[in-house]
């Protein structure tokens, strides 16, 4: 169950395990446009004692660097990775530009977004799409 939305794509469970959503990235909390509000799309979809399902992809790592999990968080059959990108919370983020399982629909969920204008697409007007370094939405 999560007990805290860290920021717009990493979370932390009751268990204490951290989890970073695989595949997307979203703005810094501080430093980036649309930070907080990245943060906040992603508390809303993973409230604080949501159960929350982890899937792995298998043609990538399990953790970071940082120890942390690289899961897809499901709520209930809602994939969350997808969701953000396709309300413009996040992009797509290919570390060593690995593409998994999800990587198309990662894709088209952000071209939807960036051309409805959605989330940072639209409040961020230096915002730009390059799936090898991830959110790109300009300073804060």
């Amino acid at each position: 169950m999560v007990a805290r939305v860290n920021d717009g794509d990493t979370l932390t469970l009751t268990s204490g395990a951290k989890v970073r959503l695989v595949q997307i990235d979203a703005p810094e909390l501080t430093t980036d446009c649309y930070g907080r509000a990245a943060r906040e799309a992603l508390a809303e979809l993973t409230p604080e004692g949501t159960r929350v399902g982890l899937v792995t992809d298998p043609a990538l790592d399990e953790h970071d660097r940082y120890g942390r999990l690289l899961r897809y968080v499901l709520v209930g059959e809602t994939d969350v990775n997808v969701v953000l990108v396709r309300r413009g919370a996040a992009s797509p983020y290919f570390f060593r530009n690995e593409r998994g399982e999800h990587a198309d629909e990662l894709l088209d969920a952000v071209e939807a977004a960036r051309d409805e204008r959605r989330g940072f697409w639209d409040a961020c007007p230096d915002a730009r799409l390059n799936p090898g370094l991830g959110s790109l939405t300009g300073k804060a």
